[in-house]
């Protein structure tokens, strides 16, 4: 069935209010269904369709792929947007037999594997935090939990203080889809967060909110201002490398760190609250020396080795 472009783009507000309240949707998620909403409806205007149809869905990744360079996977996430939005209009009896549901998805990863930071380059991020006041004592502890626990930057967002269980070193996160999980703390964590709670009384309305990170205006932190002040930061420790650097790439890092020391992947999954072990894998980020102490363990590289050394083969 085809729909007329203005009645199917109608309903969008309708569409975020019942994700935003019946599903519970991050703000990063629901920022997300709407800029690929609005994105879509740009698309729509742009080449004056009157209407949704298959061709026009397809058209539409052409576009994706085409002029806007989206990897395959940012460009399912797109479509799997629309084919939720698609499914309320049907439930909504708006429309019936929308197009989104036969187009395939795009048979691609992710174009660059996220990176990870080195030890060192950790080191100098964190160097690069000023803990002498308390915005810095804040920042510190938010990237802190981040790598040191493998944090969504939504799950920072959403954290109370009722989460915080310091006495026996635990902390309950709420992660994609409402799921809970419970986290051990290590003692420098605990430090890290005691000092934050400590110094954190000093913000408005700290006796008020029940947010572990406020705002300067006394408000739970937003993501944005996490984000914003994580490039900052990332300015500031003056590595041109780093452009690409984004809360984010402390979760991937935490985990490559993880796989580096040997830490089964059953493990890291339940760590990062992920439901399927593939989802663990785009985090996984082995070092050099981990990928030469794989190579040095085959059978020819040993059996060389050997030959070297007894000056059976002089290089």
């Amino acid at each position: 069935m085809n729909l007329a472009a203005d009645t199917f783009f109608a309903h969008v507000g309708n569409f975020m209010e019942y994700r935003e309240t019946v599903y519970e949707i991050s703000e990063n998620t629901s920022r997300s269904n709407r800029i690929d909403l609005s994105l879509f409806q740009e698309f729509v205007k742009e080449r004056a369709l009157d209407a949704i149809t298959g061709p026009a869905v397809m058209d539409f990744q052409f576009y994706l792929k085409k002029r806007r360079h989206n990897s395959g996977a940012s460009i399912n996430r797109k479509l799997f947007t629309l084919r939720s939005y698609a499914k309320y209009l049907e439930c909504q009896q708006v429309a019936k037999d929308l197009p989104f549901r036969d187009i395939l998805k795009v048979k691609q990863g992710y174009r660059n594997q996220p990176h990870a930071l080195t030890e060192e380059q950790l080191k100098t991020f964190f160097e690069s935090i000023d803990r002498t006041n308390i915005l810095g004592v804040r920042d510190y502890c938010i990237y802190a939990l981040m790598y040191g626990i493998g944090l969504r930057i939504g799950e920072v967002f959403r954290l109370d203080l009722s989460d915080m269980d310091l006495e026996n070193k635990r902390i309950t996160v709420i992660g994609k889809g409402g799921r809970r999980r419970t986290l051990h703390l290590v003692e420098k964590l605990v430090q890290i967060i005691t000092e934050w709670i400590a110094v954190r009384k000093a913000f408005l309305n700290s006796d008020k909110s029940s947010a572990l990170f406020l705002s300067k205006k006394g408000h739970r932190l937003s993501i944005r201002t996490i984000e914003d002040n994580m490039a900052k930061i990332v300015g500031k420790a003056e590595l041109s490398s780093w452009r690409k650097t984004t809360p984010h790439t402390l979760r991937h890092t935490f985990a490559s760190h993880l796989n580096d020391k040997g830490e089964d992947i059953l493990v890291l999954q339940s760590l990062l609250g992920h439901i399927s072990p593939r989802s663990t894998v785009v985090y996984i980020h082995p070092s050099m020396d981990r990928l030469r102490e794989a190579l040095e363990k085959l059978p020819a590289v040993i059996f060389v080795n050997q030959m070297v050394r007894t000056n059976a083969l002089n290089l």
